[in-house]
């Protein structure tokens, strides 16, 4: 497990951008924290690694978005998802191995998660703008 922190939202979306540096182009990234951790930072920076020129918006309401870039990239929303039901009426299962999945509040769907899936958690550091980030499944060394 690698930890890195990150101290404004500019150092969350470069944390983005050097795990994207290691990335093949059909990974599972599975995001954990609460609201207001930084995800969709972390995703836009991300984004901007693999050459994706779109603007990068949580995708709440919509539920996935997709990006286009080096990669597809579908940013999925799971905070509504709370049955299995949900999670196919989702699509998830189609886009699996079409392009890399970035998953917000993957905590309600971890039983679904591949068991390679890249685990990202982020935590509240030591001040408001702090963030933890555990990540285990990807070497970003």
């Amino acid at each position: 497990m690698y930890r890195m922190i990150s101290k404004s939202t500019d150092d969350t979306e470069k944390i983005g951008e050097q795990i994207a540096n290691k990335l093949c182009g059909n990974e599972v990234i599975a995001l954990f924290g609460g609201l207001g951790m930084g995800k969709t930072a972390f995703t836009r920076g991300l984004c901007r690694g693999l050459d994706v020129n779109d603007g990068v918006s949580s995708p709440t309401f919509a539920l996935v978005n997709e990006y286009h870039g080096k990669y597809n990239i579908y940013h999925f929303d799971m905070y509504r998802v709370t049955t299995w039901d949900d999670l196919y009426s989702t699509g998830f299962f189609d886009y699996i191995d079409n392009g890399i999945l970035v998953i917000e509040w993957s905590e309600n769907i971890e039983g679904a998660l591949p068991e390679n899936a890249i685990r990202i958690n982020i935590s509240k550091g030591n001040n408001d703008d702090e963030r933890i980030f555990e990540i285990e499944g990807v070497d970003i060394q």
